[in-house]
């Protein structure tokens, strides 16, 4: 019996249980949020497309229960709060530092074995933070949005080529941050033909900047963050452990040397099995990337530095 809790019902959590229990990830999801009757109405409304869909994984919501989250293989934490009109970039990683805090601290009294997914913001930043406060090893404990701005590069990618979104390759590493991802432009693919082989150099910087900037551009049409891909990014992300696929997808880990960083949280390949983070592939990077990568990493430790602990 296989089970995940999704911390935090909004829309992001919310639509990352669904998509699990859709593609019958794991047996049992569990939904739990500090809003009272929340997580139970989400889970209730999605388990009545159960029939219609013909689902089988069991989904069930709660209100700062705990308990019932006990044994949990896998646990995504999308807890925390966007930042508002006139906060500063310390005073959110303060309160959802606390927040992240305690949800770890949490989850891991009643599933000491269970692998972390973060998504919380700013999200290499607390995935460095759940590093600091749990004392587990390094492969279980994955920071999701390279995953997200990967999906998004794919888009753009396929977009620019007219292309079935399934039949293009691309990923991101780096910082999730409009400044700080890094697509990887020199590895993009259509069904294994370089992207700069059928695209020139103008679109596919271009399909770069776009990716660069795709969630500020989702806020702007929407009024309010994205959730549908990163919902899908994360339960990606939980499908590849809980499946044991060895897929390789961008997460954020932590770095203990590789690409030249240490004590530092960012987005590289992974390979994700049943043991998280089974191994870290190290590109080959070229000088420009080298650079960028540097910019980057320096950026996420500068952010780092603003951690209340």
């Amino acid at each position: 019996m296989s089970k995940v809790t999704v911390v935090g019902a909004g829309n992001v959590g919310a639509t990352a249980a669904n998509v699990i229990a859709l593609r019958e990830v794991a047996d049992e999801v569990v939904m739990i949020d500090i809003k009272e009757g929340v997580s139970e109405g989400k889970a209730m409304d999605m388990m009545q497309t159960a029939n219609l869909l013909d689902v089988n994984t069991r989904i069930k919501g709660v209100t700062n229960d705990y308990e019932a989250t006990a044994g949990s293989d896998v646990v995504v934490i999308t807890s925390g709060i966007p930042r508002k009109p006139g906060m500063t970039r310390e005073e959110l990683i303060g309160v959802n530092a606390g927040i992240v805090k305690q949800v770890t601290e949490s989850v891991l009294k009643h599933s000491p074995d269970a692998i972390i997914v973060c998504v919380s913001n700013p999200m290499d930043t607390m995935t460095y933070l759940i590093h600091k406060i749990s004392g587990l090893p390094k492969n279980r404990i994955i920071g999701m949005g390279g995953a997200l701005d990967s999906s998004r590069f794919k888009y753009y990618l396929s977009q620019a080529l007219g292309a079935n979104p399934n039949e293009v390759e691309g990923f991101v590493i780096g910082g999730h941050g409009d400044t700080t991802m890094i697509p990887m432009k020199r590895f993009a693919s259509y069904r294994g033909i370089p992207a700069s082989d059928l695209l020139d150099a103008a679109t596919l910087d271009k399909v770069v900047a776009d990716t660069m900037v795709g969630g500020a551009t989702l806020t702007k049409l929407l009024g309010t963050s994205a959730w549908y891909a990163p919902g899908a990014s994360a339960s990606e992300v939980v499908e590849a452990i809980i499946h044991d696929q060895k897929a390789v997808i961008p997460c954020s880990a932590l770095l203990e040397g590789e690409y030249g960083e240490k004590d530092l949280c960012i987005g590289v390949p992974c390979v994700l099995g049943k043991n998280g983070i089974e191994r870290i592939i190290e590109l080959d990077l070229n000088e420009e990337e080298k650079a960028l990568f540097a910019k980057s990493a320096a950026a996420v430790h500068k952010t780092n530095e603003a951690l209340p602990c």
